[in-house]
């Protein structure tokens, strides 16, 4: 054998572990494009009755929402007649009950103020690191400053 005739045998063996192990790579695409392929039919499967359940909810929660604003709208309506009654009210009946609240604490104060019977009220005391000091001595404490 030439060295030529050895040259194109090596080259033709050469070939053939290419060309086999093409085969094995193309083999292996083979089958993992049949896997994708299942898997997408899969997914479709699945996915169109989730998305059809999707669009229920959806629907749905639409309804709820409309029935909320529905709500919302009524009670914004009893706030503002809520507020126009207090409104009124207040101006009807709150003068009138400050003037006579007023008068009751006058009329209060002149009885009890001209009661001679009574014992006169000893003044509030407070207690200032450990001593006792009436509020007539607490404002001259106040004055004098150390």
């Amino acid at each position: 054998m030439s060295g030529g005739e050895v040259a194109g045998i090596l080259v033709a063996v050469f070939w053939a572990i290419l060309v086999s192990f093409l085969a094995v790579a193309l083999a292996r695409l083979a089958q993992t494009l049949k896997a994708t392929t299942k898997l997408v039919a899969d997914v479709t499967d699945q996915a169109v009755p989730l998305l059809a359940e999707a669009s229920t909810a959806v629907r749905s929660a639409q309804t709820q929402i409309e029935r909320v604003d529905a709500i919302a709208s009524d009670v914004q309506e009893v706030t503002s007649n809520a507020s126009a009654l207090s409104t009124t009210v207040a101006s009807t009946f709150g003068g009138p009950l400050v003037k006579v609240a007023a008068f009751g604490y006058g009329v209060r104060r002149a009885v009890s103020g001209r009661k001679d019977d009574m014992p006169a009220k000893e003044p509030r005391r407070t207690v200032i690191v450990g001593r006792t000091v009436s509020r007539r001595e607490k404002r001259n404490l106040r004055g004098k400053r150390d």
